[in-house]
C-alpha cells in the first residue's frame, strides 16, 4: 500500500498540490476567484484507493484506534497551521449520527492533536443543529445547500471562540462545503480566523472550486 502524501508546494488557500513551487502564499485559480470563510486548508494525503480503505475502516468499521495514525499525519502536514492556532475544534456530528456511530471520527483525531500541541481543545463549542443527509453523490452546490445553516456556536460557548484562531479538524475534504459551513459559523461567533486540517482530500481541477 502506498499512500500519496502531500508535501509543499501546495495552494496556501485550499492545499491542492502544485506541480511546481509558485512562491510563498501562492493561491490556485479557484481560491483567487472565490474567497472562503476559512483562511487555509491542508491535507495529509490524497483520497485515493489506498487512503480510502483506512479512512472507511476508521469511520464505519469501529476502528477508532486509527485516529492516532491520522493525528500523526495531520501533525506533519499542517504543522504551520498548528503553530498559528489557539484552539482545536472537530467538525461535529449530529447527536443521532453520533449515537449510531458511537464516536465522532474528527474528534478522535482532534483531541490528541490538541493535547500534543498544547492547544485548547473545544469539544462542544461547534455543534451540528440539523441532521443533514449524507453528502455522498451530491454536486458541489448540492453539498453546500445540504449543510447551509447546519452548524452553530451556542451562546454559552462564544467566549471560547471569540478572538481565537481556530484549527478545524475533519477526515476528508471533497468540495469543502462542510468545512466552509463550519468556518462561517465560527467566524460569526467571533473567531479571528479559521484554518482547516484533514486526513485526505479529493483531487480537483485547479479551476474547480472545492
Amino acid at each position: 500500500m502506498k499512500v500519496s502524501f502531500l508535501d509543499d508546494p501546495v495552494c496556501d488557500g485550499c492545499g491542492i498540490p502544485f506541480e511546481f513551487d509558485q512562491g510563498i502564499g501562492a493561491l490556485c485559480p479557484a481560491c483567487m476567484a472565490r474567497p472562503r470563510a476559512f483562511a487555509r486548508a491542508r491535507a495529509a494525503c490524497l483520497y485515493d484507493e489506498f487512503s480510502r480503505d483506512l479512512i472507511l475502516r476508521f469511520k464505519h468499521a469501529d476502528r477508532p484506534d486509527l485516529a492516532k495514525l491520522f493525528q500523526q499525519w495531520i501533525s506533519r502536514a499542517a504543522r504551520d497551521l498548528i503553530a498559528d492556532a489557539d484552539a482545536v475544534v472537530p467538525v461535529p456530528l449530529h447527536p443521532l449520527r453520533l449515537l449510531s456511530r458511537r464516536y465522532n471520527q474528527a474528534a478522535e483525531i482532534a483531541r490528541p492533536l490538541a493535547r500534543q500541541a498544547g492547544l485548547v481543545y473545544l469539544a462542544d463549542s461547534l455543534q451540528r443543529r440539523r441532521a443533514t443527509a449524507s453528502q455522498g453523490g451530491r454536486s458541489g452546490s448540492g453539498r453546500r445547500r445540504n449543510v447551509a445553516g447546519a452548524f452553530i456556536v451556542p451562546s454559552g460557548h462564544l467566549r471560547h471562540i471569540k478572538g481565537r484562531r481556530i484549527l478545524l479538524i475533519d477526515d476528508v475534504l471533497t468540495t469543502g462545503a462542510t468545512v466552509e459551513a463550519c468556518a462561517k459559523a465560527l467566524m460569526r461567533a467571533g473567531a479571528r480566523a479559521v484554518d482547516v486540517a484533514v486526513v485526505a482530500r479529493v483531487r480537483t481541477s485547479e479551476n474547480q472550486p472545492i
